[in-house]
Order: C-alpha cells, then structure tokens, then sequence
C-alpha cells in the first residue's frame, strides 16, 4: 500500500510557528517533486510550497519568508516549516508526491495524496 502520511498540524496562537511532516511508504522506486496544499472552509485548494527533487522550491506569495520546506531524500519525507502563522493560514494542509510506483513487475509514475492535517491559528 503507497501512501503519504501526515503529521505535525494542530492549534497554535498568531505568530507561533507548526512544523508538518509527510512520509511516504509502499513500493515507491523513486520520489520526484514534493509538496503542500491547503484548502480553507469555502475556498479551492491552493498550492502553498514545492520541492523538485534536486532541492529547488517555490513558494505561495502569501507564505514568502514565513514557510520552508525541505526534504530528507533518505526518508522519502518532506517537512513544511511554518512561522509567524496568521488567522489566514487556517486550513487543512496536504501533502503531494510525484511517485514511481511499482506495480507487479511495472512502475509508473502516480500523483499521491496524503489524508490532510489541520491547522487552526487562532487570535
């Protein structure tokens, strides 16, 4: 069984910082680019911040020189440093992988999912 496990998310006051974390596990040959999303009550899923597997980022404007993430290749696992959280950064936080999945005898490439962690900054 492939998945993406979550883990980190949970009440904090403005300003305070959360650390999430995203391991994956199952028949994965390799991993590619990593990231977080995050989808607020009544708004569309948005991409907060990625990582290649080389190390490049990018980042939402809206976390620029708050977040960073980062991966440890060794562990198939990406983190999501997050400080000075504002009430706007409430949301439940997903983790995505571009995966090499083997399959019987095959592999290829799929999009996985983790199930979502929420985050609550509260005032």
């Amino acid at each position: 069984q492939v998945q993406l496990v979550e883990s980190g998310g949970g009440l904090v006051q403005a300003g305070g910082s959360l650390r999430l974390s995203c391991a994956a596990s199952g028949s994965i040959s390799t991993i590619g680019a990593m990231g977080w999303y995050r989808q607020a009550p009544g708004k569309q899923r948005e991409l907060v911040a990625a990582i290649t597997s080389g190390g490049s980022t990018n980042y939402a404007d809206s976390v620029k020189g708050r977040f960073t993430i980062s991966r440890d290749n060794s562990k198939n696992t990406v983190y999501l440093q997050m400080n000075s959280l504002k009430l706007e950064d409430t949301a439940v936080y997903y983790c995505n992988a571009e995966a090499l999945v083997v399959v019987s005898s095959t592999r290829m490439w799929s999009d996985l999912w983790g199930q979502g962690t929420q985050v609550t900054v509260s005032s």
